[in-house]
């Protein structure tokens, strides 16, 4: 009963849209410092030169500045179409927190935020942004839209996911994904938040399910999320403990130290195999520690987006 009320006592972000642009602002006041110097300043209308393309769109004044070669950008150019989807199981909302700041995060947290942080940057560039949501069930699916109001929505939806309990809840996520892949009509990018804990079995289907989205021209790039601290370095006292598996809800009580080097080893291996298959299937996979900022996120965002146009 008590473990109960906790639950419901949780809240969500105070305003998430407020912190994505701190997020995002403060991103961009380093962009001077990183490979996408002078980007920023025209950050809606230009778009970096490709050798081979006509010259006749080059901001010559911008070049001046900056000393690189972008061209300018029109209404029509700007209409990238970006799904997030993100995995809403019970191991996504872990480690177990209350309230939440930019500071104190788990999972579920980590990926709303970064996804809203997204939101706001396809926001600055007029482009439409989708969402989908799943655990056990399809939770929410909204197809990619540009308008305030659906900006808006999203962001609530987010919230929501947030802050809804999650005791002993499951996913298969290649299922959604196909699911998904069936519904996204028109080319866009797609960015998967999830912690890929699944079966070996389930591994194979997953890859298989991004598979489907790549036949259908779409670019995909998984986020991998997790808490380093537990999850990778394994940081737990001596004493005697009971893990449980927040999905299931099976336990195994044991000293942390006993299994520690075989742990840490096991999901090396694993995030390894990830990596080599994730490049197998050309799908850009980016592992992110939930205690780290959000650049990554975006700088690959960034990436992803020169390479989509």
């Amino acid at each position: 009963m008590n473990i109960e009320k906790e639950i419901n006592e949780i809240t969500g972000f105070k305003n998430l849209e407020l912190l994505a642009t701190q997020v995002v602002e403060g991103f961009i006041s380093g962009l001077h410092k990183s490979p996408f110097h002078g980007f920023s300043a025209e950050f809606a209308e230009h778009k970096i030169y490709n050798s081979g393309e006509s010259t006749k769109h080059i901001d010559w004044k911008l070049y001046a500045k900056t000393d690189k070669l972008y061209t300018k950008r029109y209404e029509e150019e700007t209409n990238l179409r970006c799904h997030l989807i993100i995995d809403n199981s019970s191991s996504m909302h872990y480690p177990h927190k209350k309230e939440f700041s930019i500071n104190s995060l788990n999972k579920i947290a980590f990926s709303a935020l970064a996804s809203a942080a997204i939101m706001n940057l396809l926001k600055r560039q007029r482009d439409a942004v989708g969402l989908s949501i799943y655990s056990d069930t399809y939770e929410f699916y909204a197809s990619e839209k540009g308008s305030e109001r659906h900006h808006q929505m999203l962001l609530q939806h987010l919230n929501n996911a947030i802050i809804e309990p999650r005791e002993q809840v499951q996913t298969k996520t290649y299922a959604h994904l196909h699911l998904i892949a069936e519904k996204l009509k028109r080319r866009s990018l797609v960015f998967l938040f999830t912690d890929m804990f699944q079966s070996d079995t389930e591994a194979e289907k997953l890859f298989e399910a991004l598979q489907h989205l790549k036949y259908n021209k779409h670019e995909v790039v998984l986020f991998h999320t997790y808490d380093k601290e537990k999850e990778i370095d394994f940081d737990f006292n001596n004493r005697p403990k009971r893990f449980v598996d927040v999905e299931t809800g099976e336990h195994v009580n044991l000293y942390a130290d006993n299994i520690k080097e075989s742990y840490e080893a096991a999901v090396a291996a694993y995030f390894n195999d990830l990596k080599l298959k994730c490049g197998q299937y050309r799908i850009k996979y980016v592992p992110v520690d939930i205690k780290e900022r959000f650049n990554k996120i975006l700088t690959t965002y960034l990436v992803e987006r020169q390479k989509f146009g």
